[in-house]
């Protein structure tokens, strides 16, 4: 079975030096999505909305033309009132154009206007979601570079809440903003026409603006802290029900439903709070904000009446006309001011939140020169590593040695808790030592790239985790383009051919969320089958077996050890039954090795290792009849079950 394949080198003329090589790839490389057209600046001392301008520019063409056409729309509608002025002077009083004339400009100016808009507010929400698309893989692209540490500290909750909400408010603020300010400008328009009518009478509509504007500022003064409050208890609302989700079967086994509700309510109920404060602030501001203007066009009527009545006024009762269909047109562009204010406000908290995440550096990452590791033979080396998951925490490996000879099969046994998972989660580099290092092929791993060294370690954990998707692509997720009897070996390797086959739709039967619909042991062994199938020359199985009953263990243990010759194999291991597979036997105590020979040596001269797999196998029986237990409720069967079923449970 081919696994692995890298890029071709580019031909190099003759005489001239060869590039650096193409980057290694998997074999299972899906095609590639359209790449975002840009992405957020990395430097923290600009404003956010600085930061963000290169998405917007990436999409400058659509977004202006959609501008434009708003403007050239909004300029056609401020000729209007002047072609009413000109209708009520020349045909009504004068008699010289005829009305007809005026009602013909006034429909065609309203088809093309309406025509702009039209064009104008598709490429608008069209720009939109391109830069809402782009953000959100700016985003996912980010977090699918951090490290294994980032995800021990962050909630997921809060993730989901910055990816979704947050997104949504920086969207709307970059592409709406810029669209209500056009309609602003259109002010200017307008006011340019109140000029040239009248000077005083403009200065006289315009006394009530400076206030909008003063007031605008403390709106936005005002806002801003409550509009973080509101994204951030939304994220925290979000966390509750993320982990009640996924914690749905320890909060029924503790019959814990009403305090679960009773602290998703807290946060409900601080989330309500922030949006009631939230409506206060703009019941207080927004109505001023929006009706001031309409003092202004009281201030019309009054002043504009007495220049009227004087004489002062050229059009009389027609200018006044005007002029007032003028202000009610300066009254949208304040009206959604506030608005404007207010998305502004949440966006810039959002965008703030998004940048937390941004700005976050993975802490694994290829050194600078990495080499691709190819043609793994499997030679593993621990040497003298000490390793803590935090400085603050003791060390959990301290001097550990270990050395895997290519196509060798060592079982590691331990005490729960002595290290024995975070030794696999070293190999592949999910964390870096502490101190001293881990060699593959007298390479150390953090000289590799993490793509190349992640595809020659397959890790079959002891709670798999499967997609909702069906069991094909479940198992062919290290390799999409797996024939379908490639897929099946390695289902049939791994003990799952035979439950598979009595599903409805077989390979294509739909696993729920987390491969929940499955029994443990199912899930186990689709995990075990997807590992195979990319077979990596270096197998981890960390006690990838625990939920599999004997009977059903022993009847993978021959394919098992077919596929593990000339395979570099480490165990991690509690039952005998798995332990039988190695060549040889490690024994772990307080971070380090302390016995290693075969299982028969250790159980003559070691004690502990006595010790151990009899605590062991205690645990595996109650682990087991929990997993029986809880296969039996979801049954609704009063009696033990078994955990592998054969089918969905």
């Amino acid at each position: 079975m081919t696994i692995l394949s890298r890029r071709p080198p580019e031909p190099v003329a003759s005489g001239e030096e060869p590039s650096h090589h193409s980057p290694f790839e998997p074999l299972a490389t899906s095609p590639r999505y359209r790449a975002p057209r840009a992405t957020i600046d990395p430097d923290r001392s600009k404003t956010w909305l600085r930061r963000a301008m290169p998405i917007v520019m990436s999409h400058k063409r659509m977004f202006i033309t959609s501008l434009v056409l708003s403007f050239v729309a909004l300029v056609l509608q401020v000729q209007i009132p002047k072609l009413l002025q000109e209708a009520i002077d020349n045909s009504i009083y004068l008699h010289h154009v005829p009305l007809s004339h005026y009602v013909d400009l006034v429909l065609g100016l309203a088809v093309v206007a309406g025509i702009s808009g039209y064009i104008s507010r598709y490429l608008l929400m069209r720009t939109a979601y391109e830069m809402e698309f782009d953000l959100r893989n700016i985003i996912y692209s980010h977090l699918t570079k951090m490290s294994f540490p980032f995800y021990d500290r962050v909630q997921s909750g809060q993730l989901i809440s910055r990816a979704n909400s947050d997104i949504r408010s920086v969207q709307m603020y970059l592409t709406f903003a810029p669209s209500i300010l056009v309609q602003c400008s259109v002010a200017v328009v307008a006011f340019g026409y109140m000029l040239s009518i009248s000077v005083p009478l403009a200065l006289v509509a315009m006394i009530p603006m400076p206030f909008v504007y003063l007031l605008g500022v403390q709106m936005r003064k005002s806002i801003f802290p409550v509009s973080w409050l509101i994204q951030s208890r939304l994220a925290d609302v979000a966390t509750i029900v993320d982990e009640n989700i996924n914690g749905v079967r320890v909060v029924k086994s503790f019959a814990a439903e009403q305090r679960e509700l009773t602290t998703l309510a807290k946060g409900a109920d601080r989330l309500q709070w922030s949006y009631i404060k939230d409506a206060y602030i703009r019941a207080k501001f927004t109505p001023t904000v929006q009706n001031l203007p309409q003092i202004g066009l009281a201030l019309v009527v009054l002043f504009g009446g007495w220049l009227v009545v004087h004489g002062e006024l050229a059009g009389g009762g027609a200018a006044i006309l005007a002029f007032s269909l003028y202000i009610v047109m300066l009254q949208a562009p304040f009206q959604m001011l506030g608005m404007i204010i207010m998305m502004g406000q949440r966006a810039s908290a959002s965008s703030q939140r998004i940048y937390e995440i941004l700005d976050e550096v993975p802490t694994i990452v290829d050194r600078p020169g990495a080499v691709d590791l190819v043609d793994c033979r499997g030679d593993v080396r621990f040497e003298s590593v000490n390793f803590s998951y935090t400085p603050e925490n003791p060390l959990v490996l301290d001097g550990f040695d270990l050395h895997i000879r290519p196509g060798e099969t060592v079982a590691l046994v331990g005490r729960t808790g002595v290290g024995k998972s975070t030794v696999a989660r070293l190999l592949p580099r999910f964390y870096d030592v502490t101190g001293g290092k881990v060699m593959i092929d007298d390479h150390d791993v953090r000289d590799v790239t993490l793509v190349s060294l992640r595809a020659s370690v397959g890790i079959v954990l002891d709670e798999p985790f499967l997609f909702s998707a069906s069991i094909r692509e479940n198992i062919a997720y290290g390799f999409p383009n797996a024939d379908f009897a490639d897929i099946e070996a390695a289902a049939k390797a791994a003990g799952a051919d035979g439950f598979i086959g009595e599903l409805p739709k077989g390979y294509e039967t739909i696993v729920g969320e987390r491969g929940y619909t499955l029994s443990g042991g199912q899930r186990q062994r689709i995990a075990i089958a997807r590992t195979l199938l990319v077979n990596p020359p270096i197998l981890v199985l960390d006690d990838a077996t625990s939920a599999i009953d004997v009977q059903v263990e022993l009847t993978i243990h021959g394919s098992l050890r077919k596929l593990m010759e000339g395979r570099t194999t480490l165990i991690i291991a509690h039952r005998l039954s798995t332990i039988s597979l190695a060549d040889r036997v490690l024994l772990m105590d307080a971070g380090k090795i302390v016995a290693d020979g075969t299982h028969a040596e250790l159980m003559e001269t070691v004690p502990l290792y006595a010790d151990v797999l009899a605590q062991g196998e205690q645990e595996l029986e109650i682990r087991a009849e929990e997993q029986r237990a809880a296969a039996a409720a979801r049954r609704g069967e009063p009696g033990d079950a078994d955990i592998d079923t054969g089918g969905l449970v």
